[in-house]
């Protein structure tokens, strides 16, 4: 397609329930002849903002998208005998129809290629029939490896997201990592910076999916993912860090990279599960620091009823109720299986002990190991003993053990400003505040190709200074000549 198409600064046409299902297909099919003319403005020029724009709208028009709409898709692009046409024909199970074109315009852009494949990949999706989607995905991998354009960069990001995608719907999140890996390595050498970020955040939820936590962790290290990247594919790269750190017991990082994520993440109806993941374990994660999430958080109304059962499980923590906090496991147990959180949560009855124990010692200033045996519901005073010398040791209770008579003597509380918490404190608020300014300021965005018009410019001043140095060496010019030019 070698013919000009002229671009309208438009947005996308909504159509409304009244219009006709004809008039539909002919304003969806507008769209992407639209779009057609957006990426060959963005090969020409290499402006990436045009195939941005297209890739923006694919969520908004893959929800008119129609077999018949592809198929008129693919007449308008493709020339006959077209081998992808045919590929993109045979998975819709349409038959497309010769047309006559002429010889200069057989020629198809690649990026228009690899558009027309994305487009059907999302039909496929769509449809559900995901045993086409991954053969076809296959396809379309092929196909774009052949290319090596960086016009290309977002749209092949975006192919191998529903390919991977494709893949997982399959149970087939083992087989392709070699080739996840292969072409993450392929874009790192091209410096493409969509791919390589899209193709790590993929290559971490395989592992996670697989419990694999020590490739993930390694790849995290190793790999030096672009800051660049879209907020999207950073928001989910942060999660899948979080939960590894949350793993390996770095809580301070995670909840550092939980932060990040929920703040850089589409606050959109449609990014409401990513939302509601993160917050699931990011109170998990608060939980085991030994904090305690505010209750507002509880009331937002994006995450709706999906954080109930964590409701109960901050309850029970908050008072220490070892009995309350079993019977919280036992009710939403599949509830935190399926979120990912069981193992994490496991992990919060030495906390539930700890709060048990630290509010006794503000509550009494001496009491047995007895009681708190019976209060905590422990094994024995033995056990009790020991969990109360952790608890010391760990700084959570001020308080010694008296051994011989079997109880435990809480000490004075002090002021709290006379110690250094208040300092620490501080210090990691200034930190946040540091670090949330460094990411706004990363996250600016600059007109395309500024630095060329400057230096332009100063070439011109320069050729215009030479001008006028050899004027006056010649005698050309007077003393009431105009030197604001220079």
């Amino acid at each position: 397609m070698s013919a000009k198409v002229e671009i309208k600064d438009e947005k996308m046409v909504d159509v409304g329930e009244s219009t006709m299902p004809d008039e539909i297909a002919s304003l969806v099919l507008s769209d992407i002849k639209q779009n057609f003319g957006f990426l060959e403005h963005a090969a020409t020029n290499f402006e990436p903002r045009f195939s941005l724009r297209v890739l923006r709208g694919l969520g908004t028009l893959r929800r008119r998208l129609s077999a018949d709409v592809l198929l008129s898709a693919v007449e308008a692009a493709y020339p006959s005998g077209s081998k992808t046409a045919g590929v993109i024909c045979k998975y819709i199970g349409k038959q497309v129809v010769p047309m006559e074109v002429d010889q200069d315009e057989t020629e198809v852009l690649p990026e228009i290629d690899v558009y027309m494949l994305l487009l059907t990949q999302v039909y496929l999706l769509d449809q559900r029939d995901f045993g086409s989607l991954s053969a076809f995905s296959d396809e379309c991998v092929a196909i774009l490896r052949t290319y090596n354009r960086r016009t290309l960069d977002a749209l092949a990001a975006k192919m191998y997201f529903y390919y991977a995608h494709a893949k997982e719907l399959t149970h087939q999140t083992v087989e392709i990592r070699p080739l996840l890996l292969a072409v993450l390595r392929t874009s790192t050498l091209r410096h493409d910076t969509e791919t390589r970020a899209m193709l790590t955040t993929l290559l971490l939820r395989n592992y996670l999916s697989t419990q694999a936590i020590s490739q993930a962790h390694q790849l995290v290290l190793k790999s030096d993912f672009p800051a660049t990247a879209s907020s999207s594919v950073v928001a989910r790269y942060m999660y899948y860090s979080g939960r590894i750190k949350a793993i390996q017991l770095d809580y301070f990082g995670a909840n550092e990279d939980l932060i990040g994520a929920s703040r850089k993440a589409p606050q959109t109806s449609y990014a409401t599960g990513f939302l509601q993941s993160v917050q699931k374990l990011k109170i998990i994660i608060e939980l085991l620091m030994g904090d305690i999430p505010e209750r507002q958080l509880f009331r937002e109304k994006v995450y709706g009823n999906a954080l109930e059962p964590y409701m109960d499980l901050v309850k029970s923590v908050r008072v220490g109720h070892v009995p309350q906090f079993s019977e919280t496991i036992e009710k939403y147990g599949a509830t935190f299986k399926k979120d990912g959180t069981y193992m994490l949560i496991l992990r919060l009855r030495q906390n539930v002990i700890k709060t048990g124990i630290r509010m006794m010692s503000l509550s009494y200033s001496k009491i047995s190991l007895r009681d708190i045996c019976i209060r905590l519901h422990l094994d024995s005073e033995e056990s009790a003993e020991y969990i109360v010398a952790k608890a010391i040791r760990d700084s959570v209770i001020e308080a010694t053990i008296d051994h011989e008579n079997g109880f435990m003597q809480s000490k004075e509380v002090l002021d709290v400003y006379s110690t250094s918490e208040p300092n620490a404190a501080f210090h990691e608020r200034i930190k946040f505040c540091i670090g949330l300014h460094n990411e706004s300021v990363k996250a600016m965005r600059y007109p395309m190709n500024q630095h060329r018009i400057e230096l332009k410019n100063v070439e011109e001043a320069r050729e215009r200074e030479k001008e006028l140095a050899s004027e006056i060496q010649e005698g050309d010019i007077g003393d009431d000549d105009d030197f604001d030019g220079l």
